[in-house]
């Protein structure tokens, strides 16, 4: 297990020399380096996956340093291998490595090559420290670092207003959830007195039924503690309320959208409540929570993706959607099952979004699917590419045969709802099984937006601007259009990998994920009955999902390739719902009342009255204005005649006199 050393400091190594050396350096050594160190991490990373899957490893921790001891408080910086860890060892590396790879590609024409390349590195780093906590102060760290990371990528165009500002937005949002997952962390030591993740998790259930006071009431502790944990995987992970951040996060490169969407920051979330769920199982009003605003998060993110133009934002908001069946799949105790949906998603998730970079390269950066159109035949890599991620994000599959990967794992997860049987989680079935037609309506309508119908990229202004004027000139076709170009192979090699876990992902680990109590081991608290249940659910639920696929593709077709007059029509009829989920559900614009605006106008009073008018006034202000007019009366005095200063001499020892005698 030394080599888990590697895997995580590889790339921190990479990050600091890239960084410190940048354009010293030169783009192609920074980017050899960081590539080549993520792609070493990557290939120790499998070994380690493979040998948990076959039985022949055992969970253990690495110490790298003896980190903080101050009173009872204690912990060592220490990096925690089991099968958990190995699952997220070879989703971070892996699509993190393929990105690094396409980068090449999609960044070749920015001047600042070397500071990206080493912000994605620090970006893997950050989140190779957060899987491999042993404790969680280093989660924390972990945490906080992605954090920072994700800030700097999606403000990496800084000269580009809307990136700084989806930058700033990413960075506050979180640190509304992180103030949750800070406090929990407080409350867990309170609790249990050490950081220690094993230590707490072995004392968890005979903490269940505790109460605690707080906020002058008692509660239960766990839900408490729990409640307060997952406030912060809301924010990391963009469930409802704290996801505003998510979409706005396109603002940064495709290659970066691709690394937060699949891979890192957003499932950090899911990964905490796994990683912690022996503590969740002993706080059922936590658990209940965490259902509820999986399934509600799932259901909103796909209204929201059906109506939205912008490629990468649909994708975005799928993503916010395929969270929220990680989350309700965790909430029902199925956390094996919630592992496995984002062992599947890295794959489809990191497809679909370097294929839409890949149409966006080739469409002169136009982001708008309305010019896109018949682009199927001119791309036909990234077409088959995007395809294979379709299928899996829809769950196309014959039961009992063979299906794509999303087939798998989002099936067991509306099965094991639907088994669990409470009240929350019949909700998140529904919830989940209309979701997966709403899944598979804006999936196929970006599809068929794409590459189908009739090419509409020479009425886009922005693509028409940005090629040169004459066909020869731009490589256009005769008719007077632009002709999309295939993207170089250095794009098009990690499609074709990540394709290969698209179709294969979830056919060829679902039983080790779904059935696997021994290979999860002690990693995650694993219901054995409840899988067992799993598998005995009706076949009409079994066969929900792909009913849902099917009538999503058939709306699809008819509105985007039968009769195209049907959107325009029915965005038309419904008017007020249409312009409420284009618009998010107004939540943006919410906020913006309750919080936004309230909160600069208590900045302007800070400013004007607090620091202007109070501090700067009796302070510097009226420090100055006292020396300019007692220099003013001093300068009287200094008149050169000798009686002038006897007399002032004279005055002070009265003074002096008067002073000692009273």
């Amino acid at each position: 297990m030394s080599s888990i050393l590697i895997i995580v400091f590889a790339p921190l190594l990479a990050a600091i020399i890239g960084g410190l050396g940048n354009r010293a350096l030169g783009n192609t050594p920074v980017k050899l380096l960081t590539t080549g160190a993520l792609f070493l991490s990557c290939a120790l990373s499998w070994p380690i996956f493979m040998a948990f899957l076959s039985g022949n490893a055992e969970a253990t921790v690495v110490p790298v340093l003896q980190w903080v001891q101050s009173g009872s408080l204690s912990f060592d910086w220490e990096l925690r291998v089991d099968a958990l860890t190995a699952v997220m060892l070879v989703v971070i590396t892996s699509v993190s490595a393929l990105v690094h790879l396409y980068s090449w590609g999609y960044m070749e024409e920015d001047p600042d090559q070397p500071r990206f390349f080493a912000y994605l590195s620090l970006f893997t780093f950050a989140m190779l420290m957060l899987v491999t906590a042993d404790n969680l102060v280093q989660m924390f760290f972990g945490w906080e670092g992605v954090g920072l990371a994700s800030y700097l990528l999606i403000g990496f165009w800084f000269k580009k207003p809307t990136a700084n500002a989806a930058a700033i937005k990413a960075f506050v949002v979180n640190r509304v959830g992180d103030l949750g997952f800070m406090l929990g962390i407080f409350g867990t030591f309170l609790v249990f007195g050490t950081t220690s993740i094993p230590e707490i998790l072995a004392a968890a259930p005979a903490m269940s039924g505790s109460t605690i006071g707080f906020l002058g009431y008692r509660l239960y502790t766990m839900d408490i503690l729990c409640i307060l944990l997952f406030i912060g995987a809301m924010g990391k992970s963009a469930q409802l309320g704290l996801h505003t951040w998510l979409p706005d996060a396109m603002e940064g490169p495709t290659p970066v959208s691709a690394l937060i969407h699949a891979a890192t920051m957003v499932t950090a979330g899911v990964f905490m409540v796994c990683r912690l769920s022996p503590m969740f199982e002993t706080a059922p009003t936590a658990l209940a929570i965490v259902t509820f605003i999986g399934a509600a998060t799932c259901l909103f993110a796909a209204t929201v993706g059906t109506t939205q133009w912008d490629i990468k934002r649909v994708i975005a908001y799928s993503t916010c959607s395929q969270l929220g069946y990680m989350f309700f799949a965790a909430g029902v105790g199925a956390y094996g099952v919630a592992m496995f949906h984002l062992f599947t998603h890295a794959f489809f998730k990191a497809l679909l979004f370097l294929g839409a970079g890949s149409v966006i390269h080739s469409m002169h950066h136009e982001q708008d699917m309305r010019y896109y159109g018949g682009l199927r035949k001119k791309i036909p890599i990234t077409f088959w590419a995007m395809m294979a991620g379709t299928l899996a994000i829809t769950g196309v599959g014959v039961l009992g045969v063979f299906g794509f990967a999303g087939f798998y794992s989002k099936d067991a997860i509306l099965e094991v709802a639907f088994a669990r049987g409470t009240t929350m989680a019949n909700f998140a079935f529904w919830a989940g099984a209309f979701a997966a037609l709403l899944t598979s309506f804006y999936s196929w309508r970006l599809m068929f937006l794409t590459f189908w119908g009739k090419p509409r990229w020479i009425e886009s202004e922005h693509i028409q601007h940005s090629v040169h004027k004459t066909p020869e000139e731009a490589g256009e076709d005769t008719t007077g259009g632009y002709a999309p170009h295939e993207s170089p192979w250095v794009m098009l090699t990690p499609l074709v990998v990540l394709s290969i876990g698209a179709i294969f992902a979830g056919f060829v680990f679902k039983y080790d994920f779904i059935d696997g109590a021994d290979f999860w081991g002690n990693a995650i608290y694993f219901n054995e009955n409840l899988m067992h249940a799993l598998h005995a659910v009706p076949l009409w639920v079994k066969l929900t999902a792909t009913v849902s696929m099917i009538t999503g593709l058939f709306i699809a077709w008819m509105a985007y390739i039968k009769d195209t007059s049907i959107p325009a029509k029915t965005a038309e009829q419904l008017g007020p719902i249409y312009h409420f989920l284009y618009n998010k559900w107004y939540f943006d614009e919410l906020y913006n009342v309750v919080f936004v605006k309230p909160a600069f106008w208590f900045g302007r009073q800070f400013w004007k009255i607090g620091d202007i008018g109070i501090i700067d006034r009796f302070g510097p202000d009226g420090a100055a204005w006292v020396v300019m007019k007692g220099s003013g009366a001093a300068k009287r005095f200094q008149s050169g005649y000798l009686y002038s200063y006897a007399l002032v001499m004279l005055l002070g020892i009265v003074a002096a006199v008067t002073w000692v005698l009273l």
